[in-house]
C-alpha cells in the first residue's frame, strides 16, 4: 500500500520516501508519494526522483495492484534498488494547472446542471460530457457564471461520507458513467463553498485548489455533439 500524501496535502511538492518495490515493467513503487496517479479524468503526475547522486525523470504515475501507486520513468535508466531512500519532486507547474482545471470542471457541472457522462483534464483546459440533448444557447451567460464563482474565491475543502449516507443522498453523484466505489469504506467528498451554503458537493478523488479564486479567469470553449443526447463542453484556463 502506498501512502497518498497528495490526499493529505495537495500542495506538497516534494517528500522523502523509501522504494517499496519495483514492477516487472520497470515502474517504481514508493511507500509514500506526492504523485497523483491517472484517474477520474486527471492525468498522472510527472516530476523527478533522486537518490545517492542519481536523478531520474518520471513521465507519469499510474495505479498498480491493490493500493500501490507506480511511478513510470521517462527513460530507460538505472532504477533505485528496493529499500533505497529517495527524494521525490513534482513538476509543480503542471500539477497546479491540473488542480485549477479540475476545480473549474466542478464549477462547470454547477452552471450546466445535467448528468455528466465523461470528462478529461489537461494542463490548459478540460471538458465534460453532459447528458444533454440540445446545446446551450447562452454561452456568454455560462462563461459569466463560471467566472463569477471564481471571483467569489470560495473555499474548496474535503469531507467524508459513508456508502450508506451516499445511497441516501444519490443527488450528490453527478457522474453517470463512473460511480463511486461501493463497499470500500468511506467516500471522499469535495465541497466548494461553506458547509451550510455550498456551491458544489460531490464525490471526487482528484486534487483541487484551496479556493476558487486560484483558478483564474476561465474561457468557455467548443461545444460539440457527441451522440444523440450528449454534448461535450470545453473550458480553458485564460492565462
Amino acid at each position: 500500500m502506498t501512502q497518498m500524501l497528495f490526499r493529505q496535502d495537495a500542495y506538497l511538492r516534494e517528500a522523502p520516501a523509501v522504494v517499496a518495490d519495483l514492477t516487472p515493467e520497470g515502474g517504481i513503487i514508493l511507500d509514500r508519494t506526492v504523485f497523483y496517479p491517472t484517474g477520474g479524468g486527471q492525468p498522472g503526475d510527472s516530476g523527478w526522483i533522486s537518490w545517492d547522486g542519481n536523478h531520474l525523470p518520471i513521465a507519469t504515475t499510474v495505479k498498480g495492484q491493490g493500493d500501490a501507486i507506480v511511478l513510470v520513468p521517462a527513460e530507460a535508466a538505472a532504477l533505485p534498488p528496493k529499500g533505497a531512500h529517495v527524494t521525490q519532486k513534482l513538476d509543480w507547474d503542471r500539477r497546479h494547472k491540473h488542480m485549477r482545471v479540475h476545480t473549474a470542471l466542478h464549477l462547470l457541472s454547477v452552471v450546466i446542471p445535467f448528468g455528466v457522462t465523461g470528462g478529461q483534464i489537461s494542463a490548459t483546459h478540460g471538458r465534460l460530457d453532459f447528458d444533454m440533448p440540445d446545446a446551450p444557447e447562452d454561452r456568454d451567460e455560462l462563461e459569466e457564471a463560471l467566472n463569477s464563482y471564481v471571483a467569489l474565491d470560495a473555499r474548496v475543502s474535503e469531507g467524508w461520507i459513508t456508502g450508506a449516507e451516499l445511497e441516501a443522498n444519490p443527488q450528490l453523484v453527478k457522474t453517470m458513467a463512473v460511480q463511486p466505489p461501493k463497499g470500500a469504506g468511506d467516500i471522499r467528498l469535495i465541497r466548494i463553498g461553506e458547509e451550510d451554503n455550498w456551491i458544489d458537493l460531490q464525490p471526487c478523488g482528484g486534487t483541487h485548489v484551496a479556493r476558487t479564486g486560484e483558478i483564474g479567469a476561465l474561457r468557455l470553449g467548443k461545444i460539440e455533439k457527441k451522440g444523440r443526447v450528449n454534448r461535450r463542453v470545453y473550458v480553458h484556463l485564460d492565462g
